[in-house]
């Protein structure tokens, strides 16, 4: 497995998302620890999540505890990087809201801490800036939570480049990551992606394959991917996340799944080399 590095910790190139594993639709438990043991056996030693990665409402850290169980059950377990999120809730009805207020970041974190049954988080992640609170209070809490030794390393997650330079600032230049949607079919975050990659931070795009109701159809939703698939006998998601991994060295997409065979294509993209003419090909999607 290839090699990035987030803050000063080496990770995978790419990482497992695991919100697939707790939210709507999500497999039964076992399936999901099997999908988190192939990526580890694959090589994977970054994987996300979040306390908003779950269905119903008193279920909060669905995801966190599910990682947690699959990691304590794996000879490889202590030596992947998790990066949580807090900032983001789910009621229950399938809706989406934010509290980044710093009481509740700091709650969120401690909760966290918890069901990861660690004494520090590896990488703490604002998850959406709130229209309520000021940036500055948000990434200030986590700011605080570095000071106290609470998470080893900070990040930021759904941010524009303002925000990612004024949280930079906050904390002491000290911002280690940006988690943003970036895919074919959401390529607006390019800005973030370019200043990511002038200050040496670290850029996680989430759904980097579409999202889960998208991902299957890749190939056929963007046909230069799929021919580019078809010279390298490999699928159109393995090309995307080459394409990506092509545009940066500070790129870790971070593909979700909740199935073994899916996260076990996703780090063969890894070994992928595109040509130049390829990525400029898909480059013009």
């Amino acid at each position: 497995m290839h090699t990035r590095r987030i803050g000063d910790v080496e990770v995978s190139a790419i990482g497992l998302g695991g919100m697939p594993m707790s939210i709507e639709g999500r497999p039964e438990e076992a399936r999901s620890l099997a999908t988190v043991h192939a990526a580890l056996d694959a090589g994977v030693t970054l994987i996300d999540t979040a306390d908003a990665y779950h269905r119903d409402a008193g279920e909060v850290g669905h995801n966190e505890t599910l990682i947690a169980k699959a990691l304590a059950r794996h000879a490889l377990g202590a030596e992947v990087l998790v990066a949580t999120k807090g900032g983001h809730l789910r009621p229950g009805d399938g809706s989406w809201t934010q509290d980044g207020s710093p009481k509740h970041i700091k709650e969120a974190c401690e909760a966290s801490l918890r069901r990861l049954g660690v004494e520090a988080i590896g990488l703490y992640q604002f998850h959406r800036p709130d229209p309520k609170i000021p940036y500055a209070e948000s990434v200030g809490a986590v700011r605080e939570l570095l000071g106290e030794g609470k998470i080893r390393m900070a990040g930021i997650s759904n941010a524009n480049p303002d925000q990612i330079r004024q949280a930079n600032e906050i904390l002491g230049g000290r911002l280690v990551s940006v988690q943003n949607q970036f895919s074919p079919a959401f390529r607006s975050s390019e800005p973030e992606l370019r200043l990511c990659d002038e200050l040496g931070i670290a850029f996680l795009p989430w759904s980097p394959l579409g999202g889960i109701s998208r991902a299957r159809e890749l190939g056929s939703a963007y046909a230069p991917f799929a021919r580019v698939a078809e010279a390298h006998r490999v699928s159109p998601q393995q090309v995307c996340l080459a394409w990506m991994l092509a545009k940066s060295p500070v790129v870790v997409p971070i593909p979700g799944a909740s199935r073994p065979e899916t996260i076990r294509d996703s780090a063969a993209s890894v070994d992928l080399k595109l040509t130049d003419e390829e990525i400029a090909e898909l480059d013009s999607v």
